[in-house]
């Protein structure tokens, strides 16, 4: 004899997983609030309950510990970042390598300089927290994956690898740092001040790598 199927209950024409979707959304929604308004080490379980208005036993229904939901908000805001970058680089995708390593820098200032709260969860003092130290290194291999995967149509055909991602990962992990600078005020800069600084500083590293011209045509 065959079993009867049960049906999921639902609540207000949801069923369980939307709700414990939506619950998940409302804590990080929460604790990116929080972290933007007074830094990640402000970031607690019993915290970011109250004001998303749950308690404690939601929290570990979605979140193992506040470290994994620390590393969940990292994960969205480097998701948007990279996107970001990718988004710039699109928009010129007809032109040279220069001027798309511009617009990727552009777009990431002044990301930086317009959304300041935002942009601190990538670009802001993580220090004393091993999960968000390991995220922040882990992008940083990431973005230098990126940027030399764009840049693979450029280069010389006896361009030298090693020191390409050398070089590129110094530059991602010096703009990082600067970026840290700049936001604590320990520099005084203007945002295009920065963008061109940078942009010379790209083109500089740049001319043992790559060939002249805009992207072969496909």
């Amino acid at each position: 004899m065959e079993s009867a199927k049960v049906t999921p209950r639902r609540y207000g024409g949801k069923s369980a997983e939307q709700r414990r979707a939506e619950r998940r959304a409302q804590l990080v929604e929460a604790a990116l609030e929080i972290w933007q308004e007074q830094g990640w080490a402000a970031v607690t379980m019993r915290g970011v309950c109250a004001k998303a208005g749950l308690t404690d036993r939601y929290f570990y229904e979605s979140f193992t510990d506040r470290d994994a939901l620390l590393g969940t908000i990292w994960d969205q805001m480097r998701d948007e970042t990279l996107g970001m970058l990718l988004d710039a680089i699109t928009g010129v995708a007809d032109q040279d390598a220069l001027s798309q390593l511009r617009a990727a820098v552009d777009a990431v200032v002044h990301h930086i300089a317009d959304e300041p709260a935002r942009a601190q969860i990538i670009f802001g003092d993580h220090d004393g927290s091993a999960v968000l130290e390991q995220r922040r290194r882990d992008t940083v291999q990431m973005a230098t994956d990126l940027m030399i995967g764009m840049a693979t149509q450029f280069l010389r055909d006896d361009a030298d690898l090693k020191a390409l991602r050398i070089n590129v990962l110094l530059g991602i992990g010096g703009f990082v740092e600067l970026m840290l600078a700049w936001r604590s005020g320990l520099l005084e800069a203007t945002t295009d001040e920065i963008v061109g600084h940078l942009s010379d500083v790209g083109a500089a590293l740049a001319d043992r790598f790559l060939r002249p011209g805009p992207p072969p045509e496909r």
